[in-house]
């Protein structure tokens, strides 16, 4: 009786295993981290924290790599809610790569308001949509290194860290000089916590990327839809106008593109926080889009 006993429940705890599903369920544990400096630039060395799973084969895992907010001005890889997104994201079978860039605001009187000029704005994207993507293509060229799968590459940011990676994404002829440099770089997914563009109407069918979008309705910094940055006056020097995360959205449902948009009614700018209760959503997503290569367009009103 024992022994049938002991088999049922092993058959049972193997049926349990079978079940799980892998990038939804989590399945690892997690390495320590590991840091390395990607890039070098105006005498800073530039890193991304890598977080791994540890796993008993050789297989390689997609990567996601992830730009913290701050206004260009602050923030870290290091930020707790960052650290534990990767760590999460990590158990489930993902490498996540948590990346610094080059903080041009930090310390500056003007910050990244209505009183910094429109070209100074569009500047600082440029410069860390670079930053960004000197990222990626490390990460590419040691793909081999990190045991990752280089077609498989997720990438998000949250506030200014989502400002430059969709407009690295989406607006790339805007961004860069010589787009050429990152043209080996393919992305499966972005991922934005209330981010914006400068123009989406540079968002074309062949930088089209699924994308998961979350943005507040009365954000007052970042525009929901399009609106000028911070909403400033046309009259100061800051006056930039951006489209936000609706609009975006709308370009992605005429170009017949994948997204999942989280809209909070009435929510601003906290938004841009990591939205641990969706979590399970934003995995589903990503498994059925980047791994089934199922479309979905679907948007959630909150």
């Amino acid at each position: 009786m024992k022994k049938i006993l002991f088999y049922c429940i092993a058959f049972l705890t193997l049926q349990s295993i079978a079940a799980q599903e892998k990038y939804i369920d989590s399945l690892y544990t997690v390495g320590s981290v590991q840091t390395e400096i990607y890039s070098s630039k105006d005498g800073e060395d530039l890193i991304i924290d890598i977080y791994r799973p540890e796993k008993k084969n050789s297989e390689k895992t997609p990567l996601i790599i992830f730009m913290h907010g701050g206004g260009f001005a602050g923030g870290s890889p290091k930020n707790p809610q960052e650290v534990k997104f990767a760590k999460i994201a990590a158990a489930k079978g993902y490498t996540v790569g948590l990346i610094s860039y080059r903080l041009i605001r930090k310390g500056k009187e003007t910050g990244f308001g209505c009183d910094f000029d429109a070209a100074g704005k569009l500047k600082t994207f440029q410069l860390a949509a670079e930053d960004f993507m000197d990222a990626a293509k490390f990460m590419k060229t040691n793909a081999d290194k990190f045991n990752i799968d280089p077609e498989k590459i997720i990438v998000g940011g949250s506030s200014a860290g989502a400002e430059a990676v969709l407009n690295a994404v989406y607006n790339p002829d805007l961004m860069f000089e010589d787009s050429e440099k990152y043209s080996d770089i393919e992305f499966s997914a972005v991922i934005s916590l209330a981010g914006a563009i400068v123009d989406v109407r540079y968002l074309r069918e062949e930088n089209a990327i699924p994308g998961l979008f979350f943005h507040g309705t009365d954000d007052i910094l970042v525009p929901y839809a399009t609106a000028a940055h911070h909403y400033c006056e046309n009259s100061k020097s800051g006056y930039i106008i951006l489209d936000g995360s609706k609009t975006i959205v709308e370009k992605l449902d005429k170009l017949n593109a994948s997204y999942l948009f989280y809209s909070f009614q009435d929510a601003r700018h906290e938004i841009s926080g990591m939205p641990f209760d969706h979590l399970p959503k934003v995995f589903e997503f990503l498994k059925e889009v980047v791994f089934n290569n199922n479309k979905i367009q679907s948007t959630v009103y909150k």
